[in-house]
Parts: structure tokens; sequence; C-alpha cells
């Protein structure tokens, strides 16, 4: 069924692209390449149900039927859908009793309202120019008014989706891609330094907003933080941002010492320095 997808999604491509360009496509043609994709649809709804039977969770039957990078590229567009919903509703993801939220969104605002606004006047100007070919004007329309959503879902999704701090890890999310947990005894120091370049490192995790981060946290143990798309990469530095680092900064100290690891840091300093041998 995978073959058979990947044989049928660049075939629709290429009739899709034929039918906006004009190009007549027989009526059979049409009609084999909808029957093709029904079928499909309806075999992988049957793998997917046998999958289930054998006691498979939903995501691992998924996982058998869709490639990792289709599903993770799905599920982000869900998530930054149901963030639109949640930001008209003021309802913050994952906020409950005895967790801290830190949000992160409002040096961002601006930026993003105004990508929207832009977004909007193309979408206007394109409608009008495209008027004359109305195949043309209705995928273009269908696209431009996505890509308004689009932007508009990736603020919400920052705005709904705040860093978390409970009793035993440190939750820092960016947008609607990253959520990376911080067990507590894994953190090495934490400390507020604001940064506006960030170069590409090994085992460094960036989540500048606005081109800034404002509060640094060192690792003990690298934690994973998958990319996007599922590839691997474990990270022993996160920089973040957030509106109040130092209130930020200074929770994290509280939570490790009420969490009782062993040489816990004070808000906003490092581990100690060795003692320097005595001068000769």
């Amino acid at each position: 069924m995978r073959y058979a997808a990947y044989a049928l999604l660049p075939a629709e491509l290429v009739l899709g692209l034929c039918l906006v360009a004009g190009i007549r496509i027989p009526g059979p043609v049409l009609a084999g390449a909808e029957a093709a994709v029904v079928l499909l649809l309806a075999a992988e709804a049957v793998g997917y149900l046998r999958l289930r039977r054998r006691g498979l969770s939903a995501r691992a039957a998924l996982g058998r039927l869709v490639p990792e990078p289709v599903l993770r590229l799905v599920g982000h567009e869900l998530r930054l859908l149901a963030s639109l919903g949640r930001w008209v509703a003021r309802r913050p993801h994952g906020v409950g009793p005895g967790v801290r939220a830190f949000p992160h969104a409002r040096d961002q605002a601006a930026l993003m309202y105004g990508f929207a606004f832009v977004c909007v006047v193309e979408t206007v100007g394109m409608s009008y120019l495209l008027a004359p070919w109305p195949v043309v004007h209705a995928v273009f329309l269908v696209l431009d008014v996505y890509t308004v959503l689009f932007v508009l879902g990736l603020h919400a999704a920052s705005a709904t989706r705040p860093h978390l701090l409970t009793a035993e890890a440190l939750r820092v999310r960016q947008a609607a891609h990253v959520d990376v947990r911080i067990p507590l005894e894994r953190i090495a120091a934490v400390r507020r330094e604001s940064l506006f370049s960030h170069g590409k490192a090994e085992g460094e995790l960036n989540l500048a907003v606005g081109s800034e981060t404002s509060v640094t946290v060192e690792l003990t143990e690298p934690v994973p933080a998958p990319r996007l798309l599922g590839a691997p990469r474990p990270v022993r530095v996160v920089r973040l941002h957030a509106d109040d680092a130092r209130a930020l900064v200074r929770a994290v100290g509280e939570a490790r010492e009420a969490y009782g690891s062993r040489g816990a840091l004070t808000p906003g300093r490092t581990a100690p320095c060795p003692v320097p041998d005595p001068p000769s």
C-alpha cells in the first residue's frame, strides 16, 4: 500500500497541474485516477482496523501504514489548527493544577500580525489578478487563505503552548513543532542570558523568539529533542525565550531545591568552579 501511495500521489499532482494549465484530460483517465485513490484509502482503512485488532495502539497502527515524516507533518498541521481554537477560547495547552506556565510569544506578536496582514493583502491582489481564470483563481485562493491560517496558527501555537514547569521537569516548547521535556535532575545550570545570534552547534537547541533567547539551560546528560520530521537530536544545552525570563530562572531554581537534587543551583548561577591549587 505504501508503494501504491508513492505512485498515486505524484500522478494526482501531475493531473492537478494539467487541469490548472487548462490541458484537457480524458474522462476515463480522471475517473480511473479517482477510483485508484478511493481504493487506496479503503485498503488503508482496512489495514488500520486489522492492526488495531492485533492490539496495536492508534499511533503505532498509523506508523505502520503512513511514513513517519508524513505522519509528523500531518500532526503538526492539526496542532496548528487546534491552537487556533484554543487561542480563541483562551485555553492554553498543558496548564493544570501543579503546573506553572511561562508565556513566550509576546515579542513576536507584532511580526506575526504584520506577516498575516501582508498575506491578506497578497490574497486580495492575487484574487483580483486571476479572476479571468476561474480554475487558477480557485486554486490560489485556497492556498492563500490556508497561508493566512498557517501564519495565525503559528502565533496561536506559541501563545497557547507556553513553557511549563512541574515538580519533576521543565517542558520547553516552541509553536507546535518543539516540545522537549527536561528532568530537573539533569539541569546543571540555569541562567538569564540574552543572545541575539545563534550559530548551529552539535548538541545545542536554540528556541529563539524574535531572534532572541533570554534563558540558557545546561544539562548534565543529553535529552532527546527530535526534529520536525523525526530525526534524532540529543541536546545538552537549551536556549529559550520567556516573556519573564527572571521569573522562569527563579522558578526552576526553586523547583530544583524542592526536588532535592544534590548540587542544586541557585537561580541565575552556574555550577561552582573548582578550587584552584595553592601558589607554589
